[in-house]
């Protein structure tokens, strides 16, 4: 299997033979060709996107009034989280109670398969969606720029520490005069073009907002977001998680967060007929999920609630296996998350 495809009529058999495949519950037996895949079951995923606020105090912070005449900066560091949006949604887990091989019977090829890396059948006959081949490009850090670069010999050698901030307050003063002589043409040297405008007073930014931290202090906001799961069953005001302002999402049994409460009933859809065992397993193997209401509060207020499909209050059906003969290529797309159909295409006759 290459990028999760699996492709036997390529390896095994000549192109010109027709498909025609046989799907049976179980795994690979004796020296059967095929292929093995399972379908999901569902999970409810809580998502809960916060954001975590830090401000770090300015080592001169208590001269910003006297030297650069900003009031009301706080001396103390403070960290805080907030909760931005809260998504209720489900989740694909393989369940091994559902796993099917697709066997290749004598002089025939099979069709072109697309599973994820857990193996759950995502699409058949179809061109490869190159779904979870990579994972996410993680962010890159954001630069940060040492003030103390900035400073001349004159302030580091300062010899105290209110000395070190009028110095730095007229450093800052001085590059906001050259910032002025510069936008009014009036600089002892003048860039040449546009560009080199630019580029200079982008420096004189970074430098004077280097400069300003160490008064005012710096503010970084985070985004994180994270994810609570748990197997779907009829629940009433079940504890799921706690969110404390000042450490984010807490175990359950910290008292310092707020508890967030789950509710989920099952809606009895689809009607499910009586299995009396004599089901025929024939075909290609698909979900019909359930639906269940989900319901979220916290301090007996909703916060969220959804409508999801739930492949355990559900049943299993199966795609005859007419629609993968000779005479005509059937194209199908499963959901991942739940292994019901999305979409199911037949080209030819």
């Amino acid at each position: 299997m290459k990028k999760n495809m699996v492709l036997l009529a390529a390896l095994l058999l000549p192109a010109c033979i027709y498909a025609q495949t046989e799907v049976t519950a179980g795994v690979m037996r004796g020296k059967d060709y095929g292929v093995t895949y399972v379908l999901p079951q569902t999970q409810v995923e809580i998502a809960i996107e916060t954001t975590k606020h830090t401000y770090t105090p300015g080592e001169f912070c208590k001269y910003a009034e006297r030297y650069l005449y900003l009031k009301g900066l706080s001396a103390t560091g403070e960290t805080y989280w907030e909760i931005n949006k809260i998504e209720l949604r489900v989740a694909g887990v393989p369940d091994s109670e559902h796993v099917y091989f697709v066997k290749l019977k004598d002089k025939t090829v099979a069709p072109l398969m697309e599973l994820t890396r857990d193996g759950i059948v995502r699409s058949i006959n179809m061109p490869y969606s190159g779904g979870d081949a990579t994972g996410p490009a993680e962010e890159a850090a954001a630069a940060t720029v040492d003030p103390r670069g900035f400073l001349t010999e004159e302030i580091l050698a300062a010899s105290s520490r209110a000395k070190m901030a009028e110095l730095v307050a007229k450093e800052i003063y001085s590059i906001r005069e050259s910032r002025n002589a510069l936008l009014r043409g009036e600089a002892d040297n003048m860039p040449q073009d546009g560009a080199q405008l630019k580029i200079m007073l982008d420096n004189l930014n970074v430098q004077e907002q280097a400069m300003l931290e160490m008064f005012q202090g710096k503010r970084q906001d985070v985004p994180d977001t994270f994810t609570v799961r748990l197997a779907p069953e009829e629940m009433d005001h079940k504890l799921v998680f706690r969110f404390s302002k000042y450490a984010g999402l807490v175990d359950e049994d910290d008292l310092s967060g707020e508890p967030y409460y789950l509710s989920l009933v099952d809606l009895k859809t689809p009607a499910i007929p009586a299995d009396d065992g004599k089901k025929k397993v024939d075909g290609v193997a698909y979900n019909v999920p359930g639906r269940a209401r989900v319901t979220l509060t916290c301090n007996n207020k909703q916060v969220a609630q959804a409508e999801l499909p739930v492949t355990q209050f559900g049943t299993v059906e199966y795609l005859a296996p007419v629609l993968f003969n000779k005479n005509s290529t059937t194209k199908v797309l499963f959901d991942t998350a739940t292994g019901a159909l999305v979409k199911v295409d037949r080209e030819g006759y």
